[in-house]
């Protein structure tokens, strides 16, 4: 008797001349286009309406954040820091220069190794501008919702609950807030971090390893989240590959701040100051040193400090929009913690701030432990049998009632997630006052008429809320630099001196009419160096006269 193959196997091409040496085999170009018109319509016959859903789920997300990312720009709500200078940097590289940032005094990847940014600049070859970092931004956060549906559909053997685990880490406070603080490169987190865990809970260890490179990329401290990932996989899946990862991002992490940055702007951090009990002048060593000495011979400081300025509220804010239930097996949840703890020590308020984008790295792990823990719960239970399990089976009710216990679960996530989404996350349910920018209030449209004269090369000082619309140059300065430096360059020595060979090319200023008392002493040491050229209700535009020397402070050269 001869065996029969299965029905999906008897579903190939048919054989006939095309598939032989010889006559017919001029045809195989048209069977090989109607076979993978076969192959893509049966690819498209498989696809459920859960994966849909969530496909939809993340194209409407990237479209309503990107929508409202480029209004709040163009309606003048960025700023220096953090936008102008990623796209002053990016377009810097797409024209073949080094991307030494005007606008901060600092090489970009000496102020950060963000290396995921040079995937970018090929857009500012073809059509730079700011969707590009504002599309970029939303699409990589939005994404981090594929790798937990992914792992969700296995996990919890349903894509309709797998759905609902997407749409919870979509609505989280600390994403959508991200998305809406300027521009990043830890955004990008989102997606890639996820993914690696992903990759260590499927073991599949390519994708792994792309996505731990992927995520080392993006920043020099994103080794807090990818070593306790390599521990997690140290202890629960490969030993060898757990410390190829660990001993990797720290080698990584180190390189990157002892070689790439020190070599770059001289010093391998600017923050050593946000350790706490720190002092002026401490390296991150001894920074460090001091926080451990002060665990050890004072550790109520330490936990008075951990307690300050609502921390633990934080840690509230991060965690209740899973409703906890993680805590069931925490592993997983677990790689974030150490990032969480960071944030909370670190003396910098906006780093444990549910609001910015220090919080966005610990996420992924918070949302694929969450789904990992709801995953040990039953589909359901008998809720009559586990009332008698002490009696005799033969005392047992022959009734039972099952209820579905893990449905349940994911019914009590979803409804904390929406309500903790209402009242924190800047998503348009929310009970929190939002702000969705006007491209045409007056002061976006009376300062981009300002500007339409000043030429695409000149060298400019601007506005904080002005210098992320002049950003394509070479030569753009937040004012007062570079007449007078502030948060400008990685040495502290400089600031209040002038640079003097960059003042000295500036063609153009850009101020607000408006008497702001910072900005006026500042422009009145030099304003006799400069004529009004346009002025409207807002703003006022000045061209450097060369008849007249540069007055004012003292000066180092530029």
């Amino acid at each position: 008797m001869t065996d029969q193959l299965p029905v999906d196997e008897q579903a190939v091409l048919p054989i006939d001349a095309s598939d032989q040496v010889g006559p017919g085999a001029a045809d195989r170009p048209v069977d090989a286009a109607k076979a993978h018109r076969r192959s893509l319509n049966e690819w498209l016959s498989d696809r459920t309406v859960p994966q849909a859903l969530m496909v939809l789920a993340v194209v409407l997300y990237t479209a309503y954040f990107t929508q409202r990312s480029l209004d709040i720009h163009h309606g003048l709500g960025t700023a220096s820091y953090d936008s102008a200078l990623y796209d002053q940097g990016m377009w810097l590289l797409s024209r073949g220069q080094a991307p030494f940032v005007t606008l901060m005094g600092r090489n970009m990847f000496g102020d950060h190794t963000s290396f995921i940014l040079l995937f970018l600049v090929p857009l500012y070859w073809i059509a730079p501008g700011a969707w590009i970092m504002f599309f970029a931004q939303s699409a990589a956060i939005g994404a981090g919702a594929i790798p937990i549906f992914l792992y969700g559909r296995r996990r919890l053997g349903s894509e309709w609950m797998a759905f609902v685990g997407g749409l919870v880490y979509l609505v989280h406070p600390a994403v959508g807030w991200t998305n809406l603080e300027n521009f990043h490169p830890d955004a990008f987190l989102g997606v890639l971090v996820g993914c690696a865990i992903y990759g260590a809970l499927e073991r599949k260890w390519r994708v792994y390893g792309v996505f731990v490179v992927l995520s080392l990329m993006v920043k020099e401290d994103v080794s807090l989240v990818i070593v306790p990932l390599g521990i997690w996989v140290a202890l629960r899946r490969d030993r060898r590959i757990g410390l190829i990862t660990i001993l990797g991002s720290i080698g990584f992490m180190f390189t990157a701040m002892y070689v790439v940055m020190r070599g770059l702007i001289g010093v391998p951090t600017r923050n050593a100051w946000r350790l706490p009990f720190s002092q002026d002048g401490d390296s991150t060593f001894r920074g460090a040193a001091r926080l451990v000495e002060t665990a050890v011979t004072n550790p109520t400081e330490l936990a008075d400090h951990l307690r300050a300025e609502n921390r633990p509220w934080y840690i509230w804010q991060m965690t209740t929009p899973f409703a906890l239930l993680f805590l069931r097996l925490p592993s997983v949840a677990l790689i974030s913690g150490l990032v969480l703890f960071t944030n909370i020590l670190s003396t910098f308020w906006y780093q444990f701030q549910v609001e910015y984008h220090y919080s966005l790295i610990a996420v992924p792990a918070l949302a694929m432990g969450t789904i990992h823990a709801i995953g040990t719960i039953r589909d359901q239970r008998d809720l009559l049998a586990m009332h008698d399990a002490d009696a005799d089976a033969d005392e047992r009710p022959a009734k039972q009632l099952f209820v579905p216990t893990r449905l349940m679960a994911m019914g009590v996530l979803a409804v904390t997630a929406a309500l903790t989404s209402m009242m924190w996350a800047p998503v348009p349910w929310s009970r929190t006052q939002l702000y969705y920018g006007n491209p045409d209030n007056v002061y976006a449209t009376t300062m981009r008429e300002i500007i339409s004269d000043i030429p695409d090369d000149a060298a400019v000082a601007a506005h904080y809320r002005v210098t992320p619309h002049l950003a394509y140059r070479t030569d753009i300065y937040q004012f007062p630099n570079p007449f007078r430096v502030d948060l400008y360059g990685a040495d502290a020595a400089i600031a209040g001196t002038r640079l003097a060979d960059r003042a000295d090319r500036i063609e153009f200023v850009v101020l607000p009419t408006s008497e702001d008392e910072n900005l006026a002493d500042d422009w009145a040491l030099v304003s006799s160096a400069f004529d009004e050229v346009d002025r409207n209700d807002i703003w006022i535009l000045y061209e450097r006269d060369r008849s007249v020397a540069l007055p004012g402070n003292p000066v180092i050269p530029g």
